[in-house]
């Protein structure tokens, strides 16, 4: 219910934008496009998502409960990362119908040739948001409260992703450093690519992007989780 929801309230502040500003188009794109994004944005927002796995990390180093993991023959990340994608994989085959029935019903610009390359991207940029999660988890090695760097990261990818408004509305220079930006892959990237907002060359950058993305971050979160280990196991929890 909760991507219904915000869907249909972001669908009402669109219509409201439009009749507000008393025009056909905003950015050269006409109301039918805007309501399609905010359609299939809640949709990929929520596929994006790992706040539920990234509390679960944290809980177990922090209470202690990482030992039973350490044993494993699967490391701590790949431990959740196996159970995000498995979970992500058969929520949106369930979920994708709603989209899906919405804009045929509403007769919304939808490319749907283009539906494998955009989830495609989507459960690639999963990775990079598994790897982030996987720095903030580590982070319990060394401060406490880390929950609320889940919030404030959370807070930062709703703007950074493109979920609050398409990233193109942004003035210069910043639309173009937020656009080259991986997490705009989260969102912003293949929902316009699906909506014919953007065409293929947007996605192939998003893919270096977050590839080079991947590789920064996950050589911190190795660095880190290392570091946490030595001090986790010679002094406890």
């Amino acid at each position: 219910m909760q991507p219904t929801l915000t869907t249909g309230i972001e669908i009402l502040l669109w219509v409201a934008v439009f009749a507000g500003a008393a025009t056909s188009e905003i950015a050269g794109f006409g109301r039918e496009y805007y309501l399609s994004y905010a359609l299939w944005g809640a949709f990929f927002a929520r596929i994006c998502t790992s706040w539920m796995y990234e509390f679960r990390m944290i809980q177990e180093i922090d209470s202690g409960s990482v030992n039973s993991l350490l044993v494993r023959p699967m490391s701590f990340y790949e431990y959740y990362f196996s159970q995000l994608m498995g979970y992500k994989f058969i929520t949106t085959i369930v979920s994708m119908m709603i989209p899906l029935i919405a804009v045929s019903i509403f007769d919304l610009p939808t490319k749907y040739a283009r539906l494998p390359l955009a989830f495609a991207l989507e459960f690639y940029y999963l990775i990079l948001v598994h790897s982030i999660s996987f720095i903030i988890a580590s982070s319990a090695f060394y401060l406490n409260k880390v929950y609320a760097l889940t919030g404030a990261k959370n807070l930062a990818l709703w703007l950074f992703t493109g979920e609050l408004f398409p990233l193109d509305l942004m003035p210069e220079p910043f639309k173009s450093f937020v656009i080259a930006l991986p997490f705009s892959a989260g969102v912003y990237v293949p929902v316009g690519y699906l909506t014919g907002r953007l065409e293929i060359d947007s996605i192939w950058q998003s893919f270096i992007s977050i590839t080079v993305a991947i590789v920064i971050v996950n050589a911190i979160g190795a660095y880190m989780w290392r570091k946490g280990v030595n001090v986790y196991t010679g002094t406890g929890a």
